[in-house]
């Protein structure tokens, strides 16, 4: 038996259609990337990206590892892509530690080719896109929207479950007990440590969350180098003023008047 004929056979290489399955470029056969697609079909097919997601939906796959050992690569395959999708991917797997340089080459280069980039860490993250890629292909766009109720209890929950530890069971305790979010910002730690369930750390989250000041140290470096330039400028003019001044023994604000500049023969017509 020949070892053609002993091989495992390739799966079918079929026309992309309007089905429920996942189109899968014949190049990604082994990716590993695969084994965690789930809860939605796949199928071999002759098409241009790496997935087809939907009828206009194109996914292009990148691992960084490969990137660095082929960077010419993604660029090749952008180019065959064109124009053939509307909404255009590159899913990208970082498997390296110095991600970020190679990243942001690839967001310029996605920039400027109308495609979206997708950064994921495993190749369970990277199945999950895809997988909901798919499922949500006809969905609206409310629907992967938070969904969050108008009346003042429920937005009350939503603004202080956004504080690191504090639970919708806090929540109905801080309400109960000062009645509003203007009391509850107004609120003492001693107060706040009263409550049942309420350490420190979550009382110092609350805290913060109401008292610490938006500028970070970054923004408060940037203030403080420039306070320091401009009275160095200051110091620097007052200094010039009085160099200027001792050695004219005039105002510091007068300035001598320049001599004319001699006429150009030009102007003489010459």
């Amino acid at each position: 038996m020949s070892s053609s004929s002993s091989s495992r056979p390739a799966p079918p290489v079929v026309i992309p259609g309007s089905g429920n399955n996942i189109i899968l470029n014949p190049l990604q056969r082994g990716n590993p990337v695969l084994e965690c697609v789930r809860n939605v079909g796949k199928e071999y097919g002759d098409i241009i990206a790496d997935y087809q997601v939907g009828r206009t939906t194109g996914v292009l796959f990148l691992s960084l590892k490969y990137h660095r050992l082929h960077p010419e690569y993604i660029h090749t395959r952008i180019e065959k892509l064109a124009h053939h999708y509307t909404l255009r991917i590159l899913l990208i797997l970082s498997d390296i530690s110095e991600h970020k340089d190679p990243i942001r080459e690839l967001t310029k280069v996605c920039l400027t080719n109308n495609i979206t980039v997708v950064v994921t860490f495993s190749f369970e993250e990277a199945g999950h896109y895809l997988t909901t890629f798919k499922q949500f292909e006809y969905k609206p766009p409310n629907m992967i929207k938070e969904r969050v109720d108008k009346d003042y209890t429920s937005m009350l929950r939503t603004c202080l479950t956004s504080i690191s530890k504090v639970n919708k069971t806090d929540v109905e305790t801080l309400r109960n007990s000062f009645g509003s979010i203007a009391n509850i910002a107004k609120a003492s730690p001693e107060q706040l440590a009263n409550l049942p369930g309420f350490g420190q750390v979550k009382v110092k989250n609350i805290k913060n969350a109401f008292e610490k000041p938006f500028r970070n140290h970054a923004t408060n470096t940037l203030t403080f180098i420039a306070s320091s330039q401009s009275q160095k400028s200051m110091v620097n003019e007052h200094h010039d003023d009085e160099i200027e001044q001792r050695d004219t023994n005039v105002e510091p604000s007068y300035k001598p008047i320049r001599d004319p500049s001699p006429v150009w023969d030009i102007e003489l017509d010459l």
